[in-house]
């Protein structure tokens, strides 16, 4: 039963993604299904009634009733600490959606696709890897994923698995320090980085880029500047939470 569009949503897994991250599953009865890239907002109430409400990607697709929330702990934020270090298995959170659909992937076009990931702006993506993998759509499309070390990766076992199966092509960049061995640049993407890694603009990718908004601004504009059309760019972002 929705009760101005909120459903009750009962946590059944809670996994460490990364040191700073957890994956949540959360079942929600009468759940209508959601397309690659969509998000919910999750809302929390305190004992004395106060209400918090944050947005959050879903890394899940498809009809059924159990999604998947990536989230990743910002230290002041008002939501984020508390599904990240505090709920357990059998709790309960307020759950509205699906929502949005702009940034949103469905199989059946021609087009490649490229997606740019920074830190948890994996998320919605992901859930785009999987569904492209799932209607054998693998090959048409490469993830780009920035991440300060190869412990913020969330989804690093994931992503390598399907990666070294033939499916998605997935390029690392590391930002703060990479593995050992690791012989690539480390550092922001730059223009170098990114003509490396994309789909050239002669094929005419479309574009996802999601992360914080300071990533999202710098990429979206080299992109342009590489010869990206910007009608082809479609982006995301965040910030505190």
């Amino acid at each position: 039963m929705t009760v101005g569009g909120w459903r009750p949503g009962r946590v059944v897994e809670a996994l460490p993604a990364t040191p700073s991250a957890r994956i949540l599953r959360l079942q929600v009865p009468g759940w209508p299904g959601n397309t690659a890239g969509q998000h919910v907002d999750i809302r929390l109430t305190a004992e004395d009634g106060y209400q918090a409400v944050r947005s959050y990607s879903l890394g899940s697709y498809g009809p059924a009733e159990t999604i998947e929330l990536a989230v990743d702990e910002i230290p002041d934020g008002e939501v984020s600490p508390y599904l990240v270090e505090d709920v357990l298995p059998g709790d309960e959170l307020e759950v509205k959606g699906p929502l949005g659909g702009y940034f949103v992937w469905r199989p059946g076009g021609e087009a490649p696709v490229q997606l740019i990931a920074g830190g948890s702006g994996i998320v919605p993506l992901m859930a785009m890897v999987r569904a492209a993998t799932d209607a054998g759509a693998a090959a048409s499309v490469r993830l780009l994923y920035s991440v300060r070390t190869a412990a913020d990766a969330i989804y690093r076992d994931e992503l390598d698995g399907l990666a070294g199966n033939g499916g998605v092509g997935v390029t690392w960049r590391y930002t703060r320090a990479a593995p050992d061995g690791w012989t690539d640049p480390v550092g922001r993407l730059d223009d170098d980085a990114l003509r490396a890694a994309t789909w050239e603009p002669g094929r005419e990718p479309i574009v996802y880029v999601c992360g914080p908004t300071g990533f999202v601004e710098h990429v979206a504009d080299a992109l342009v500047g590489l010869g990206h059309p910007a009608a082809r760019i479609r982006t995301e972002r965040f910030g505190g939470a």
